[in-house]
């Protein structure tokens, strides 16, 4: 285990101090050699893997988050993104050579990465341990200080968060902020160089605006209705259990979770069925109910409990037909993952974010007439896609816009390092994990180095004869 520097006591100072702290800091982490950002990286791979047990039980506690989606989504997740990045680090980090134009012979031009400075990590509630340490890795990757601020929604986690920094980190290089909406102001008004934020569309608009004040640049991470298109050709089985798993995974409480499923009208009772089996399969082994399952999240909070309750009234009332599950339980925040049959296109289940186990499942008979169901809507965070067809698939990639797509599987292309993952449009701006996260904290410095004396254009500097007007000629007919 790689030694981690004592650990000091809880910050005291103010935001503002503290990012003046920072700031004094990232000089120094601009001049040290990738060696350093890298020993920073091994001690928080070592700090995650001796405490495993520490992550469970805080995600246990704030929403009873089952112990191997935690070692699944939370640490695996975070700890294959360590790893690729230190594989990768010295080659990301190396300047990078460019070709020379014949324009510009004698001249030679590469691209160098460089820390962004003092960097804003704004962690969402869904997934509040992965989503704090994924940005954190690239942050340090990169070169850069960072402050990080968790959701108060979880707060098991954003004080299990803070004792990682305190433990891991100088204040002046990483720290946790804890607070609620107005601590959030408060980072905002600051100058940072980089703001990475996770969440919802209409607080992502929130952090542009506050971010365009000091021309800051921004990763949003945002969300919107992902939808799954199953066509007649796709095995049903295997769609069922990867939209299921997809769906259930957190109770629904994922960004990239399957929103609304548009299924071939010729398969749909044969897919609906074999949804109803993987549930029974993955959270009701033996037909004892879903609320004693070991294997199922539960919802945040009162309030997102409410307002997901709400949908499936609505929808309900709407003329949806529960195909199966449907029960609620407040006391537990418990919602039964549920298929909800032929929602209409303008109830709220079928236009807002549900972020919770709501399934609603329509029918098309063509692909043109899924493609424009789809495209009605905002330009969704991921798109899955089950095919057996080529040319369905090829069809239905080329003509849905998307951040990002799996062709038969759900969720999985956000855990694969080599993937640029972000949004597109209202469901995010940017990229992040591997090199693109690496990039997304890096300010690229073009360099181009000239030789001393004759160059290739100063034969064209002024003044303008005509021997210069026909070499210019030359130029733009030849090169």
């Amino acid at each position: 285990m790689v030694s981690a520097p004592t650990a000091p006591a809880a910050t005291q100072l103010s935001i503002p101090a503290l990012f003046a702290r920072q700031q004094g800091r990232a000089e120094a982490l601009r001049r040290e050699a990738v060696s350093s950002r890298a020993a920073r990286l091994r001690r928080l791979d070592a700090w995650l893997t001796d405490n495993r047990d520490a992550i469970c039980e805080a995600l246990y506690a704030d929403f009873r988050k089952p112990a191997v989606e935690t070692d699944v989504t939370e640490i695996w997740s975070s700890q294959t993104e360590l790893r690729h990045t230190l594989r990768h680090l010295e080659q990301w980090a190396a300047p990078r050579r460019v070709g020379t134009p014949m324009a510009l012979v004698g001249a030679n031009g590469w691209v160098q990465a460089e820390p962004k400075g003092v960097t804003l990590i704004i962690a969402p509630w869904n997934y509040p341990f992965y989503l704090a340490v994924d940005p954190l890795i690239s942050a340090l990757a990169a070169g850069n200080a960072a402050i990080i601020k968790p959701s108060e929604m979880t707060p098991a986690v954003a004080e299990l968060l803070a004792r990682m920094c305190r433990e891991l980190f100088d204040e002046a290089e990483v720290a946790v902020v804890q607070g609620d909406k107005d601590v959030a102001t408060e980072l905002l008004k600051l100058p940072f160089d980089h703001i990475f934020f996770t969440g919802s569309p209409q607080v992502g608009k929130i952090v542009m605006r506050a971010a365009a004040e000091h021309l800051t640049s921004v990763t949003l991470e945002l969300g919107g209705k992902s939808p799954a298109v199953v066509d007649e050709t796709a095995n049903l089985r295997d769609a069922a259990e990867k939209i299921i798993w997809g769906k259930g995974l957190n109770a629904g409480q994922t960004c990239v979770a399957p929103d609304y499923v548009l299924v071939h009208e010729a398969v749909r009772d044969e897919l609906v069925a074999e949804m109803r089996a993987a549930t029974q399969r993955f959270y009701s082994p033996g037909g004892r109910p879903v609320s004693e399952s070991d294997s199922f999240a539960r919802i945040v909070n009162d309030h997102h409990f409410g307002r997901v309750a709400g949908l499936l009234e609505d929808a309900r009332q709407q003329g949806a037909e529960v195909a199966f599950g449907g029960i609620t339980d407040a006391a537990q925040r418990f919602i039964e993952p549920t298929v909800l049959l032929d929602a209409p296109a303008d109830s709220r289940i079928m236009q807002e974010e549900i972020f919770g186990p709501l399934l609603p499942v329509s029918t098309f008979s063509s692909l043109s007439a899924a493609v424009d169901v789809v495209n009605t809507h905002p330009k969704p965070l991921a798109l899955y896609v089950f095919t057996q067809d080529k040319e369905n698939q090829r069809y239905l990639l080329q003509n849905i816009p998307a951040g990002g797509a799996c062709v038969n599987e759900t969720i999985l292309h956000l855990a694969h390092p080599e993937l640029p993952f972000g949004g597109f449009g209202n469901s995010g701006i940017g990229r992040c994990h591997g090199h693109a996260g690496f990039l997304a904290f890096s300010n690229e410095k073009s360099v181009l180095k000239q030789r001393v004396g004759l160059t290739s254009l100063k034969p064209l500097y002024p003044p303008y004869t005509n021997t210069v007007s026909k070499m210019v000629g030359l130029l733009l007919r030849w090169l």
